[in-house]
């Protein structure tokens, strides 16, 4: 068995190379907007920074190494800037079905931005594989989806998903950021592009914004690589240095966000002061099974109902002392979020309300710390006078 193939070996090896004048183990930082030509056209493969850059070029090799079954990896200045590249592969008429339970940012770029430029985007439940046949016609193009979704956790079935774009001559497209590349690889059940808020679970840090798309097909490659060439919207040589080193410890950050996260979930599913928590890791969750097929583990992100009504909630939040209130996910450092007044604020209500994102859920993104801790945080706080 060759050690490289491993993950862990993978993740520490991806896209770096000794530097061939220096014998640098780390990739240099090539900060630079230009490069000098021998003449017109005639250059190292390097013309302008926003085309190509050798520190963005090992960054996005260590993306596709990491992604099992990808050969081709794009890095964008968010992850946003990632999902947009991608609608702008369709044209005006097209239809994308979405996932219900959808990031709130994603939404917002949907009904708000892309919908004026008269692309029909369908928000449905994907539990429901028939309503998703029927919304399916001959002029959808995306099927969008997460797994686990943001923030109820749902487990949607990629393969399943995959037969149906597949039917309708569509391309499936899964954002991975909740699982990562550790936890899941989406490539090998059947989706065509594979997306990350690389800022999340790549980054792993809270200190940088990006995002990144991952494939195997050629074609749809060079179609992105144009999006991306043409808008600009692409990483800094040192954010992309940034991420080439985040991406060493990826592997070992993703056992511990899980054991930590199960640790939790199993504690907050026996306490009193919790109606119900949503995790596919408990085998209480109604896609575990289903998640034990398609994923590797069951990564960081645990959502929960607490009992009571908002009020309690503010309390529960001023007490806590080691899990810090604050948008975004993925961190060392363990991070709680109300869905309904932060990142899905911008759902529309009558969706909230259907969907469980209400007054009482949290989100948590359990970091890397000891999870006794954790737990001991949670337990002073649970203690609502």
């Amino acid at each position: 068995m060759q050690s490289k193939n491993l993950p862990k070996t993978i993740a520490v090896h991806a896209g770096t190379v000794p530097d061939k004048n220096t014998g640098a183990i780390m990739t240099p930082i090539f900060m630079t907007s230009t490069y000098v030509q021998e003449a017109p056209g005639v250059h190292k493969g390097y013309d302008y920074s926003r085309a190509d850059n050798p520190t963005r070029e090992a960054h996005e090799k260590a993306l596709a190494e990491i992604e099992v079954g990808a050969s081709k990896a794009l890095a964008f200045s968010s992850g946003l800037a990632a999902e947009q590249a991608i609608i702008q592969l369709l044209n005006p008429g097209d239809r994308v079905i979405v996932c219900d339970d959808v990031y709130g940012g994603t939404g917002r770029l949907f009904r708000r931005l892309f919908a004026k430029y008269n692309i029909d985007f369908q928000f449905v439940d994907m539990n429901d594989h028939e309503l998703v046949r029927q919304t399916a016609t001959k002029n959808t193009k995306l099927i969008w989806m997460e797994s686990p979704t943001n923030p109820t956790m749902k487990v949607i079935d990629i393969k399943a998903m995959a037969t149906i774009a597949k039917s309708v001559g569509a391309l499936l497209v899964v954002d991975n950021t909740f699982a990562s590349p550790y936890f899941q690889s989406p490539l090998l059940l059947g989706a065509d592009i594979v997306l990350h808020s690389s800022t999340k679970y790549i980054g792993g840090h809270s200190d940088m914004i990006g995002g990144c798309v991952m494939m195997s097909r050629d074609d749809l490659f060079e179609q992105l690589k144009f999006i991306q060439f043409a808008a600009g919207s692409v990483p800094s040589p040192f954010e992309s240095f940034l991420f080439l080193r985040s991406i060493k410890t990826l592997a070992i950050r993703m056992e511990q966000h899980a054991i930590n996260a199960l640790a939790v979930a199993e504690y907050l599913e026996k306490h009193s002061a919790v109606r119900k928590v949503y995790y596919p890791g408990l085998p209480s969750h109604p896609g575990h099974e289903l998640a034990k097929r398609q994923m590797k583990g069951f990564s960081g992100m645990v959502s929960f109902d607490l009992a009571g009504n908002y009020d309690h909630v503010l309390k529960f939040l001023k007490k806590l002392k080691v899990f810090a209130l604050a948008e975004s996910l993925g961190g060392v450092e363990s991070l709680i979020n109300h869905p309904e007044k932060m990142t899905h604020a911008s759902v529309p209500e009558e969706l909230r309300r259907k969907l469980g994102i209400g007054p009482t859920l949290l989100r948590l993104s359990v970091g890397i710390e000891d999870p006794r801790d954790l737990i001991a945080d949670l337990e002073q706080a649970l203690t609502i006078s």
